[in-house]
């Protein structure tokens, strides 16, 4: 077995991967290197096959989304190539720097009960800024709304040193994201049905509640270019994202007695969100919300089945952030991390 397993998840991006592989290859520190290839109708195959002999390239069948591809690449890693102690998935748009492992990796180590931690995404064009897909590290406040240690909503800080520390955070990002195998495999891998976006915080918050722990590394940073499969204004992004963040809230959220009242708000503050793309005319994502919402209501009998699975096997209450980002954010005009929490 081998301790770490890096584990590109491929879907027509070889210019990414021309452009990135040879940077992960030169920074992997002799572990293996793995391309999982999900049906690209790209070059990216044989484009592989003939310039990195090193790279071991799974070819899935399908194309299922980062979910269900990063479930079927490990476990066929798991099972046909002896498996590893630690996976890191980054993304194929992801630049490495050099040290970027042996961070994370001690921090693993050193700590049993961590299943996942991630380090610093910086922005790829801007290189001093955090980039959005989990910069230091993400945590959601009680209606689920997600906000990272530099970067909340459209603000991004620049990093100068702020974030340096090793922290337990609520969600490591799933654009480079290090996780512990033997816990990824215990809980079934991602949720598969999510097929992109906002898997890795369902998964963050199941392990979470089997009593694990999530982290930042802020020994390691790595720039991301963002969008390099759905760009940030596919309305078929906002579809998942809305769509997923209700599964992932529906599943998750404390048995308080709230449950269907917090589900009511969340539903009309998705609809008062839309009137921010009718102003600016996106017709296309006011349409991709509503099919969100009604893609949740079809999903409710099986969303039910999984939240009582979950709950019988839950072993500890995570605590989300209790104020509302939202509010803070727009109306107290509170813009970084540091303001919200108050950890200035």
């Amino acid at each position: 077995m081998d301790i770490l397993a890096i584990v590109i998840l491929n879907y027509n991006g070889q210019p990414f991967l021309a452009k990135f592989l040879p940077l992960v290859l030169a920074n992997a520190d002799g572990h293996p290197v793995y391309v999982a290839d999900s049906a690209s109708t790209d070059s990216s195959v044989a484009y592989l096959k003939t310039t990195f002999s090193s790279v071991r390239v799974i070819e899935l069948p399908q194309n299922e989304g980062y979910a269900g591809g990063y479930n079927r690449a490990l476990d066929i890693i798991r099972t046909q190539y002896g498996g590893a102690m630690y996976y890191v998935l980054p993304n194929s748009d992801i630049e490495v720097t050099p040290g970027w492992l042996s961070p994370m990796l001690a921090l693993l180590k050193a700590n049993p009960a961590i299943a996942a931690c991630q380090p610093k995404i910086r922005s790829y064009s801007e290189r001093s800024l955090f980039e959005h897909a989990g910069a230091a590290g993400g945590f959601i406040d009680w209606m689920g709304y997600v906000f990272c240690r530099g970067r909340v909503f459209a603000t991004f800080e620049t990093d100068n040193g702020q974030y340096d520390d090793n922290r337990r955070v609520f969600w490591a990002t799933g654009a480079c994201l290090f996780i512990r195998a033997e816990v990824f495999h215990r809980v079934s891998g991602f949720d598969a049905s999510f097929f992109a976006h906002m898997e890795e915080i369902d998964w963050c918050w199941r392990v979470q509640q089997l009593g694990y722990e999530v982290w930042a590394c802020g020994q390691s940073t790595v720039y991301h270019v963002g969008g390099g499969t759905l760009h940030k204004s596919n309305p078929q992004k906002t579809f998942l994202n809305y769509r997923n963040s209700l599964f992932m809230l529906y599943k998750n959220w404390p048995s308080d007695g709230w449950l269907w009242p917090k589900i009511l708000l969340r539903l009309v503050l998705d609809g008062a969100s839309s009137l921010l793309f009718m102003i600016v005319g996106q017709w296309p994502d006011i349409w991709a919300i509503l099919r969100a919402h009604f893609a949740f209501y079809g999903a409710l009998p099986q969303l039910h089945r999984q939240r009582r699975f979950l709950k019988k096997q839950q072993t500890t209450t995570v605590s989300l952030y209790p104020k509302s980002i939202v509010w803070q954010y727009f109306a107290e005009d509170k813009k970084t991390f540091g303001e919200i929490s108050g950890e200035q």
